[in-house]
């Protein structure tokens, strides 16, 4: 996993619905689309899902559903991103295990520590910058404490946290993996062009 990090939002407020995004965002080259649909009914979020699949296969790209395992594995997703609150990486079961990429969000640099030891692929660590994106109890982590937590972890790092045009080379440049961003090919006029600025913005803050 390297690159940008696209997270496909079904939050109404988009101008582009989930498919518009998910289709920018692998035409801008982005490294893996992570679904993320809390408003979604299971029934549509499956059929969502496995149309996700196939297009990030042939796009080769990684395809990961926030929260729900059970739905990731029926969609033939490639992987699984699980919070803090989520069920525990340690609770999936042995052959959804082998089955699933499992990413891990962390917010403070004990909780990167912690992570070393679990049965995980790559965390997550934010707010690196104030977001307005999604509801979050901690403050913007800046990018010092990033490029801290990209020396203490022990798996891949994917920044997220109010990463747009003007902050993605700096993530890139602290050392980590990915750059996840939501609004910033969610809510951008042209969706595509913008994933692919941000995958040339992050490729150049190398």
């Amino acid at each position: 996993m390297h690159g940008i990090y696209a997270i496909a939002d079904d939050d109404p407020r988009w101008p582009h619905g989930v498919r518009a995004q998910v289709e920018a965002a692998l035409a801008g080259g982005a490294c893996a689309v992570q679904l993320r649909l809390k408003q979604t009914r299971d029934v549509d979020a499956l059929e969502l899902a496995r149309w996700t699949a196939g297009l990030c296969r042939s796009a080769g790209a990684l395809s990961i559903l926030n929260d729900r395992f059970d739905l990731a594995d029926l969609a033939g997703l490639d992987g699984v991103h699980l919070g803090q609150d989520d069920v525990a990486p340690e609770e999936l079961p042995a052959e959804l295990r082998a089955r699933l990429i499992v990413g891990f969000s962390t917010h403070t640099l004990e909780q990167v520590r912690e992570s070393r030891t679990r049965p995980i692929d790559y965390v997550a660590f934010g707010p690196v910058f104030g977001t307005q994106s999604k509801d979050s109890p901690f403050s913007a982590r800046g990018v010092a404490a990033l490029a801290e937590a990209v020396a203490q972890a022990a798996h891949p790092l994917v920044a997220i946290g109010g990463i747009g045009l003007e902050e993605v080379a700096a993530v890139a440049g602290a050392g980590a993996a990915a750059a996840a961003v939501i609004s910033a090919i969610a809510a951008a006029t042209d969706p595509a062009a913008a994933a692919r600025y941000l995958r040339e913005r992050f490729r150049g803050g190398e």
